[in-house]
């Protein structure tokens, strides 16, 4: 009964991160969503920035903290390990529809661009960001990243092997192309309002320092990593290199 608990509880943790997913396309892009990133002001702005400031911070808080290795020992005393991964997600997704829910438009425009090509241009990276963060996951195994095969392998009374450290393309480019597919998603928008431009300066950041524990993180695990970061670039791309390491290390990746 264990494991049929578990796998379901790993099934509705990626549904719910799934519809997620795509509400927050629907949220940048303006389109298809209730409320989205640039819907009317409604509030005093003071009290709107101290909201949305408040709901970033929440997610920041919640994604770096569970993210780290010492909480999920915690973490795993009161759940089964084969879901710690699941719960994560899980979190990640509730921190975010309630972000989406009680997001407060501050109205005002930074830029608006009138030329169709431009336009056309800044919709093709937005689609172009979420494009690469979807290709990614499955780059680096879409369902050890979101919880599905650990939930899977419990199910079927597997032990969790860790998946190999491997180099495909994507990562000969940059070390980072999960976050690169989020910056053109945040930034590429024909309309940049005060709104947009707060969500993304803030995601932004969070991502760029978030980057550096992750890093930490990795090198501290694997030596291997050192190498790999001295060989590709970490946000900005770079031509394909032919990685080099002195031996495979079986890992998961994070980013």
């Amino acid at each position: 009964m264990s494991r049929i608990l578990t796998l379901a509880y790993g099934i509705l943790s990626y549904l719910i991160f799934f519809l997620t997913f795509l509400y927050a396309i629907g949220f940048l892009g303006n389109v298809a969503v209730p409320k989205s990133l640039d819907s009317p002001a409604t509030d005093p702005w003071a009290t709107a920035l101290a909201i949305d400031l408040g709901l970033l911070s929440l997610f920041a808080v919640q994604h770096s903290v569970m993210a780290r290795q010492g909480f999920k020992r915690l973490l795993t005393r009161v759940i089964p390990s084969a879901a710690e991964r699941s719960t994560f997600v899980l979190a990640s997704s509730l921190a975010l529809i309630l972000l989406f829910w009680q997001w407060r438009p501050l109205g005002g425009t930074i830029w608006d661009v009138q030329n169709e090509a431009g336009r056309a241009i800044l919709h093709a990276g937005f689609a172009f960001g979420w494009l690469l963060v979807l290709v990614t996951t499955f780059v680096i195994n879409h369902f050890d990243l979101f919880g599905l095969r650990q939930t899977w392998r419990a199910f079927r009374g597997q032990p969790q092997a860790p998946l190999q450290f491997v180099t495909p393309p994507l990562y000969r480019v940059v070390r980072h192309p999960l976050y690169v597919g989020w910056f053109f998603a945040f930034w590429c928008t024909p309309t940049m309002t005060v709104t947009h431009l707060l969500f993304a300066v803030m995601t932004t950041a969070y991502i760029l320092i978030a980057i550096q524990f992750e890093e930490r993180d990795l090198m501290r695990a694997h030596v291997e990593y050192e190498e790999y970061r001295h060989q590709v670039p970490m946000i900005v791309p770079g031509w394909p290199q032919q990685v080099i390491v002195r031996e495979p290390v079986r890992t998961a990746r994070t980013s």
